[in-house]
C-alpha cells in the first residue's frame, strides 16, 4: 500500500523534485522538468503523497519523454475528446478514487514513518542540546591533596610515634594551654578554687629531655611531683585553682607495658584545700621510633562527679600503640604489668 518508487514534489522545497524509494524520501533532488505534471495530493508547500497512477523513472533513467528522469501527464485508456465515451468516464472516475485511496493510504503511512523516524520524512533538522539536570550533571571528584580525615578512636602523636585509644567522653584538645595535650574530656566546669575554668581530665605526651636518669622508673618518679603541683596547687597564672595542694597518696606504681616496650608509672590521689581533689599520673616508657627517647605521658584527673573515671587512665594506657607496627602489645615487656 506504500507509493510506488518516483519523483514527486520535496516536502521541504516544493519547487524541487525529491525521489521516493517506495519506502523514504532519498537525498536525490532535481528541478522538474518543463511541462511536467505535479505528483497528484501535492499542495504548496505541504507533503504531497506520491500518486498511484504514473509510476516516475528512477535517478538518471530516461522519461517517456527522453528526458533523463523526465515524465509528463499520464495517459489516461482510451483517450479522446471531451466526448468520450462512458467507458472512459468510468475509467477516469476509477482513476479519481485510486488517487483518493493512494492519497489517504499514503497520508497515513508518513505520519506512521514520521512517528517511527522523522528523519525519513522531513530530513535532518537541528538537534537541541540536552537539558543538564543535578541528576544528571557529573558530581565533583574530591580532591587527591585533601588530608583523609583522621580516625575518629584515635589520637595520633607524630612526634613520639605513638597512638592513644579516643575513649567516650573524651576529645581532641579545644583552647588548651598545653600544646603537647593529646586529649581532654569534653566541657569544662567552673574550678572550686582561684580561677575561671577547669576541666575534669587531660592526657599530655612530651618527649623527656636530656636528663642524667634514663630509666623509666627513675624518669616517673622524678616526674610525679611536679605533675601534681602543676595541676592542682599553682598554674602558669598564680592561680590555685583548687586552693592549692594539701597532700598526697601513692596509689599505684610499678613497670607497665606500653605499645611493646617495658616502661613505668607513678599514680598520686592528690588531697587539695578546695573542691575533692584529684589524680595524677607519670608514665615514662622508650619510644619505638628515631633516637628512641623516653616518652613522658601524664595524667591529671579531677576526683568528684566532674572527673572521668580513674579506670580510664589504665584503658588509655593499654590502648597506647606504636605508629612504626601498631603492635598489639606484644614484645619487650609484654607480660610486664603495674604494682599495686
Amino acid at each position: 500500500m506504500t507509493p510506488p518508487p518516483g519523483w514527486y514534489p520535496d516536502p521541504h522545497a516544493p519547487h524541487l523534485e525529491r525521489w521516493w524509494d517506495g519506502t523514504a524520501w532519498t537525498e536525490h533532488r532535481r528541478t522538474p522538468a518543463s511541462g511536467s505534471a505535479p505528483a497528484a495530493g501535492a499542495g504548496a508547500g505541504g507533503f504531497g503523497a506520491p500518486s498511484a497512477l504514473h509510476t516516475p523513472s528512477a535517478p538518471g533513467a530516461p522519461g517517456p519523454y527522453g528526458a533523463a528522469g523526465g515524465y509528463g501527464p499520464p495517459a489516461v485508456p482510451g483517450g479522446g475528446g471531451s466526448g468520450g465515451s462512458g467507458g472512459a468516464k468510468a475509467v477516469a472516475l476509477t482513476a479519481a478514487g485510486a488517487v483518493l485511496v493512494a492519497a489517504v493510504v499514503a497520508g497515513a503511512v508518513a505520519l506512521t514513518r514520521d512517528d517511527e523516524d522523522p528523519e525519513a520524512r522531513t530530513g535532518p533538522g537541528p538537534t537541541a542540546p540536552a537539558p543538564t539536570t543535578e541528576s544528571t550533571r557529573p558530581s565533583p571528584s574530591p580532591s587527591a591533596s585533601e588530608p583523609a580525615p583522621e580516625d575518629e578512636g584515635v589520637v595520633v602523636d607524630e612526634l613520639n610515634g605513638v597512638t592513644f585509644p579516643l575513649l567516650d567522653g573524651w576529645v581532641r584538645p579545644r583552647h588548651v594551654v598545653e600544646k603537647d595535650a593529646v586529649m581532654t574530656t569534653d566541657g569544662t566546669h567552673d574550678c572550686p578554687g582561684e580561677g575561671s575554668l577547669c576541666r575534669g581530665g587531660m592526657v599530655v605526651s612530651r618527649t623527656v629531655t636530656a636528663t642524667d636518669e634514663s630509666s623509666s622508673r627513675a624518669l616517673a618518679e622524678a616526674d610525679i611531683p611536679e605533675a601534681a603541683e602543676e595541676a592542682f596547687d599553682e598554674d602558669a597564672l598564680g592561680n590555685r585553682p583548687y586552693g592549692g595542694m594539701k597532700s598526697h597518696q601513692v596509689v599505684k606504681a610499678g613497670p607497665v607495658a606500653v605499645a611493646g616496650r617495658a616502661g613505668y608509672l607513678v599514680r598520686w590521689r592528690v588531697a587539695t584545700a578546695a573542691g575533692p581533689g584529684g589524680y595524677v599520673q607519670s608514665l615514662v616508657f622508650p619510644s619505638s621510633v628515631g633516637t628512641e627517647s623516653p616518652v613522658l605521658v601524664r595524667f591529671v584527673f579531677e576526683a568528684g562527679p566532674d572527673g572521668p573515671p580513674v579506670a580510664d587512665m589504665d584503658r588509655i594506657t593499654r590502648g597506647i600503640r606504636s605508629t612504626a607496627d601498631q603492635t598489639s602489645g606484644g614484645g619487650v615487656g609484654s607480660s610486664i604489668g603495674p604494682t599495686g
